[in-house]
């Protein structure tokens, strides 16, 4: 069976073939393998009048992932999982196996989670993003700085626990309220 040119050209129109299309999906793949990578060379920060409260920077900005994985899996659905793969793949090419592991442990965490929430629950998607980060940032960043130790000394401290959930937490609270606004301005329209 052949398909007329104005049929195919309708379905080359409704299926996604730019890069617009899968951008969260990229900057996902991206992101894993950089913050990995900076926890093999990021120097610690001691936090002043807190002694003993050092941590390293780049925890702050770990909430990134959460979020652009949520967003990656609105664009390509379940298929997110071979993203994470690919960038987890990137992680041990740029930092070694054993934290690609660390990094994979932490993910897997963190993606039933997510797949729970984005799957089995009806939720709004600011509220999704929330939740999802909220249950899964605690979890993915105990096992990941847990793991991270065994690399480079001082990774699993209750600092770095705090800061990177704390950075986490503001990254989805910072998406849901943009999200939320979006949804309340898009239906008073």
């Amino acid at each position: 069976m052949s398909l007329s040119n104005n049929t195919r050209d309708e379905l080359a129109q409704t299926r996604p073939t730019s890069l617009r299309f899968v951008k969260y999906t990229l900057i996902y793949i991206l992101l894993i393998p950089f913050i990995n990578w900076s926890f093999t060379w990021a120097p610690m920060v001691n936090l002043p009048g807190l002694a003993g409260w050092a941590f390293n920077p780049v925890t702050i900005i770990t909430g990134l992932v959460l979020v652009a994985r949520d967003f990656a899996q609105r664009e390509i659905g379940h298929e997110v999982l071979i993203a994470m793969a690919l960038a987890l793949f990137l992680t041990y090419v740029t930092s070694g196996g054993a934290l690609a592991l660390a990094s994979g442990a932490a993910f897997l965490i963190s993606e039933l989670v997510d797949y729970a929430l984005f799957t089995l629950t009806k939720y709004k998607l600011s509220t999704r993003v929330l939740l999802s980060s909220a249950i899964a940032a605690p979890l993915d960043t105990t096992a990941f700085l847990f793991g991270a130790s065994f690399i480079r000394d001082a990774q699993f401290t209750l600092p770095n626990i705090v800061m990177s959930v704390g950075g986490k937490m503001v990254g989805a609270i910072v998406i849901w309220w943009i999200i939320k606004h979006r949804v309340e301005r898009q239906t008073k329209l």
